[in-house]
């Protein structure tokens, strides 16, 4: 079958607008739009028939209904929806009826054409376009900053904004405060008198401390932080800090000064969080930080049960440098992680200083290492230990994160 007979064959079907009858034929030729070919093949073909020509109904194109010919109406709707929403690129996306995409697909199927264009991808380029003119903004196919779907059907917009993301480092100064959001272990988050009625465990953590004067600058929904790797609860973090990234849902604002977002972090903080804003980052960057497992070194002071000399317990220490420690899932959080067994290196450990009856101990351990179990030994699930290795209970009284590096950091 030839262009004109399928042309003759499409028209068989009912009144179809240019923008269609182009879209048959979609991928021939270049430099021009599917209503400029459409036209072209209507003449050509009453031409070839030598019968007068006849301009398609306004809106009554049997397959789009005229949707194709309103882009510019739809454009005006997307411009309104994103009013008051700071972006620099967009993406356009439709949801098409369902009897509009099978009556599409049925012609291409009985003509068994091989050139044409959806529907969908018409009205998102020319949408697009017009929207880019409109607005004067850039339409971008891979990272836009929001995307918005025309929903053909409802007659409807909806806009989706892209998360912003930025990295850092952290800080955190004091004692008793997750990295996240807890919920209450009461209600489940639900609200009751345990946890008077916030729904959280503890009244504040690292992510909130740092996501309220972000979700305010950004004019976000929300604020996730994600750590690269996490200290326990009564853990400090100190020296330069643990990198971050920290994902601002829903932003109506992008442009926001780091310098000074980082300053209002401090200060809203009171001292009990700090942050070093590094810049921006993405999604990509989340993955590089959640999968390259971070080192760190800690500072713990260990007392043990009763006196020991400081060369038996820097022997002690030395018998566990560079060793692998198998590690039974500890018991202090056996009930939310699985019980497995994990091999995991101490990278250095040394005696720093006394302090009345215990020792300061410095410790770079791998990726995962229980620290607390390294000197107890958990029961002996945790093997070699201090407590072992001394023949007697140690426990760590104190720990605070001083350093944490990942592994290429370390040169690994």
């Amino acid at each position: 079958m030839d262009i004109i007979e399928a042309v003759e064959a499409i028209l068989e079907y009912g009144e179809t607008c240019d923008h269609c009858l182009g879209r048959f034929f979609g991928k021939r030729s270049f430099g021009l739009t599917n209503e400029e070919r459409g036209r072209a093949l209507r003449i050509t073909r009453e031409i070839v028939a030598n019968v007068p020509h006849q301009e398609p109904e306004h809106g009554s194109c049997w397959i789009c209904g005229g949707e194709l010919s309103r882009t510019d109406l739809w454009a005006a709707k997307v411009v309104e929806a994103l009013a008051g929403i700071e972006f620099s690129t967009f993406l356009i996306g439709t949801k098409v009826p369902p009897l509009v995409a099978e009556s599409e697909e049925m012609v291409w199927s009985d003509l068994s054409l091989h050139d044409p264009e959806p529907m969908k991808a018409e009205m998102n380029r020319e949408v697009g376009k017009a929207v880019s003119t409109l607005a004067g903004k850039t339409a971008d196919l891979k990272r836009p900053d929001v995307v918005v779907i025309l929903d053909l059907a409802e007659e409807a917009v909806e806009v989706q904004v892209n998360p912003i993301f930025f990295t850092g480092r952290y800080m955190k100064y004091e004692r008793g405060i997750p990295q996240t959001h807890w919920d209450c272990r009461a209600c489940r988050g639900a609200g009751c008198e345990r946890c008077n009625f916030t729904g959280k465990q503890y009244a504040d953590s690292v992510e909130e401390l740092i996501g309220r004067p972000v979700v305010e600058a950004f004019d976000g929904e929300n604020a996730i932080l994600h750590g690269a790797g996490r200290e326990d609860i009564d853990a400090r973090m100190l020296g330069s800090g643990r990198p971050f990234v920290m994902e601002v849902e829903a932003p109506r604002k992008r442009s926001v000064d780091l310098a000074a977002l980082e300053e209002e972090i401090n200060r809203s903080a009171g001292g009990r969080v700090a942050v070093h804003l590094a810049g921006w980052a993405d999604r990509k960057t989340v993955q590089s930080l959640k999968s390259d497992k971070a080192h760190k070194k800690y500072r713990i002071l260990v007392e043990t049960d009763g006196p020991v000399a400081p060369d038996e317990f820097r022997a002690a220490l030395d018998q566990l440098k560079g060793v692998t420690i198998r590690q039974r899932t500890p018991t202090r959080v056996s009930h939310r992680r699985a019980d497995l067994v994990r091999e995991r290196q101490v990278l250095d450990i040394g005696c720093t200083g006394r302090q009345d009856d215990g020792y300061w101990v410095e410790v770079v351990g791998e990726a995962g290492l229980y620290i607390k179990e390294l000197v107890s030994g958990d029961g002996g699930r945790t093997q070699p230990s201090l407590a072992q290795i001394l023949g007697r209970t140690a426990s760590v009284v104190s720990l605070d994160v001083v350093l944490v590096k990942t592994a290429n950091e370390y040169g690994e």
